[in-house]
């Protein structure tokens, strides 16, 4: 598994990911079916995840509901800064998917 740290518009997420690298687009379209289109990601070093989240890592690779290609492990932005130190990050990764512009009518 890899971990990313996703800095979205709305606030920052820690996900984990069954795909090879970060920018798969298997896992790319995992995010867009969340809605999570516009971001800068950074790879967390999984066994610091493991480390830092204990029992909750465990149960969030056991929930069903998730799917390997996009297991959310935190979305309180606060929190996972706290959890991590920036020099442990790697990347970053910048994605924006093309914007689809509508005129009026």
């Amino acid at each position: 598994m890899k971990a990313a740290l996703i800095i979205t518009g709305s606030g920052s997420i820690l996900a984990l990911t069954s795909s090879d690298n970060l920018d798969h687009p298997d896992f790319l379209e995992a995010l867009r079916e969340k809605g999570i289109n516009k971001f800068i990601m950074f790879e967390v070093p999984e066994d610091i995840v493991k480390t830092r989240y204990g029992q909750h890592y465990l149960v969030t690779m056991a929930d069903r509901k998730q799917s390997d290609i996009l297991r959310i492990v935190d979305v309180d932005g606060q929190r996972i800064f706290t959890n991590f130190d920036l020099y442990v990050l790697t990347g970053p990764i910048f994605h924006q998917e093309p914007e689809v512009m509508y005129k009026a009518a």
